[in-house]
């Protein structure tokens, strides 16, 4: 698989839905994760991200508009030790917990499912980041119904040792917009990951989402070498 631009990618549709970017600075000496939400609805798009002591979480922008929580306020991003988890729902929690009474993280998303919002049955996806003793290794992951079809969970997991400079990988909950929403097929996206600083990273994502959806994004840049992290949010609303 070829590497392509994430930016192009990412443009390359209105909606994916929710992505996941994680991969390794061209210079190699950092570990670049990424995180953004859209949204088609009202609900949907009255989402801020937050900082929390461990990483991020959703909040209602406007607390009176609020009509369902429990698909869309969440905390895509935790700190376990050294590993960053960052997912599009609740499962963060899940894996951040189990994982922590020593499962796996494929085994801690052995207990969740894809999300019960039929017809789409939005995928759940999910990924993880270890930087220690100046290496690092990432995961993700990706439930799924059988092509819309919710008697069946498709689980696959995807893991990327020594992972190369200048190179990432993308993962999405929608191939593109529709009525039901598709899910993501194949394994995660190959995309070029630039050594710009995390100001103009997020930038470059920003404007590549789609103008009418974005809803917010989360960028954290962690040192290998050291572990030391830097964040940055970008919400729409705001």
């Amino acid at each position: 698989m070829k590497a392509v631009s994430l930016e192009k990618e990412i443009s390359s549709t209105t909606y994916p839905g929710r992505g996941i970017v994680i991969g390794r600075s061209a210079d190699g000496a950092r570990a670049v994760i990424a995180y953004f939400i859209m949204g088609r609805s009202e609900n949907s798009r009255n989402r801020v991200f937050v900082e929390t002591a461990d990483g991020i979480k959703t909040e209602a922008f406007d607390p009176s508009k609020l009509v369902d929580p429990s698909l869309i306020i969440y905390a895509p991003v935790r700190v376990l030790g050294n590993k960053t988890i960052v997912t599009n729902g609740d499962q963060t929690d899940t894996i951040y917990e189990l994982m922590n009474q020593q499962m796996t993280f494929e085994q801690s998303l052995r207990t969740r499912n894809f999300e019960p919002d039929e017809p789409n049955f939005t995928p759940r996806i999910s990924g993880i980041v270890k930087c220690s003793e100046g290496k690092m290794n990432f995961a993700m992951s990706i439930l799924k119904s059988a092509d819309g079809n919710p008697e069946c969970c498709e689980r696959f997991t995807f893991s990327y040792d020594a992972p190369l400079a200048g190179q990432g990988r993308f993962i999405h909950t929608y191939m593109g917009d529709g009525n039901p929403l598709p899910s993501f097929e194949g394994e995660p996206t190959k995309v070029e990951i630039g050594d710009e600083d995390i100001d103009a990273f997020a930038d470059k994502l920003w404007n590549a989402l789609n103008e009418d959806n974005k809803v917010s994004l989360f960028v954290r840049y962690i040192d290998i070498a050291t572990g030391e992290a830097t964040s940055k949010i970008i919400n729409k609303n705001n």
